[in-house]
């Protein structure tokens, strides 16, 4: 297991940011985190040189917490980021992989993947959320990233696999967190529902919620938060952009939302969001980034990387100071929901060092 380290001295090049742990474990991520399926070639090449740099300069905007899986590009996500990440003091970072999706050979290649990735489908995706899967998969992992162990390890997308997830799959994974081989251990959805489900009835020490507590969706306050909150367990946030509608200072039509193109209500509300944002003297995309922190539990936001200049500019996103009169203002104008909690959360930093 992860055993917690002091903060290195940052090189003068080098930011730094606040570090949160992820309850009832030793394991600390940067509030900050970088999201390495852009790296495996999602939806188009990323060149190899892009993706090293975008992980080198996340270092150094003192991102510590990188989170990969198999699923990205059946595995070269992990090649690229367990290769930017070898030579890095291993104990002062935390990378996350996940469990479900074994890659075996494909029989019938067609040439390129069909499940979002530009890369060859010599090998294809097998579910499997059982006992024997979860070891060979962590082990696969682990050979594809060159590295020792995993710190964090979450099962990916069970959504149809709830009673092999939770009956095998998590049990497996709470011996080897109990054992010292993995820090923290989870699952990973799109959807908020199963994920209550997880932190109330298997050992999970933490969740990955995707796009499911946003400026645009705040469904996760209906069952995964307050299940958190109840038991004193983490959130990482993911897909706060909403696939896009949120990324950008005034959102236009034909940008993507949950993957499809945003319905023109959807786009008419980022927009008055967007509007509000800029009478507080901030951005729609520094607000989204920011939004997730408003509740307690939620003690990451990672987001998806393709280039050192995507890194930049995140980093400098989430730097921004936001008024919290911002979110008064949404609550009163029924652009977030009422219920959106109006004490103030975890408290991002408002500069590096």
């Amino acid at each position: 297991m992860r055993q917690p380290a002091a903060a290195p001295t940052p090189t003068p090049k080098e930011h730094t940011l606040r570090h949160r742990k992820i309850t009832n474990t030793s394991v600390e991520l940067s509030e900050l985190g970088f999201g390495a399926s852009v790296i495996g070639n999602l939806h188009r090449v990323t060149p190899a040189l892009d993706a090293a740099a975008a992980v080198e300069a996340a270092w150094d905007a003192g991102i510590r917490y990188f989170d990969t899986a198999p699923h990205y590009g059946l595995g070269l996500s992990e090649h690229r980021l367990g290769a930017a990440l070898r030579d890095r003091p291993r104990n002062e970072y935390v990378i996350s992989s996940k469990v479900g999706r074994l890659l075996v050979p494909n029989e019938r290649p067609r040439g390129v993947d069909d499940e979002g990735f530009v890369v060859r489908d010599d090998l294809r995706r097998q579910w499997d959320f059982s006992r024997d899967g979860v070891l060979r998969s962590i082990e696969a992992t682990l050979e594809r990233t060159g590295l020792d162990r995993l710190d964090v390890v979450y099962l990916h997308d069970p959504d149809d696999h709830w009673r092999q997830a939770a009956e095998e799959a998590m049990p497996v994974l709470a011996e080897l967190r109990d054992q010292g081989v993995i820090g923290a251990i989870g699952a990973g959805m799109n959807q908020s529902a199963m994920l209550a489900r997880f932190l109330r009835d298997t050992a999970a020490d933490v969740v990955m919620l995707a796009g499911r507590y946003t400026l645009l969706d705040q469904s996760a306050l209906d069952d995964v938060l307050p299940a958190a909150q109840e038991l004193d367990k983490s959130v990482v946030a993911v897909g706060v952009f909403n696939s896009g509608l949120l990324s950008l200072d005034r959102p236009a039509e034909g940008m993507k939302y949950d993957y499809r193109d945003a319905p023109p209500a959807l786009v008419a509300r980022a927009l008055a969001i967007a509007e509000v944002c800029v009478a507080h003297g901030t951005t729609l995309p520094a607000a989204a980034i920011a939004f997730p922190y408003t509740h307690p539990h939620i003690i990451n936001v990672t987001l998806g990387m393709r280039n050192a200049e995507q890194v930049a500019r995140n980093a400098e996103l989430h730097r921004r100071h936001i008024p919290e009169g911002l979110w008064e203002d949404l609550r009163a104008q029924g652009l977030i929901r009422s219920d959106v909690p109006a004490e103030k959360g975890y408290q991002r930093s408002s500069h590096c060092l």
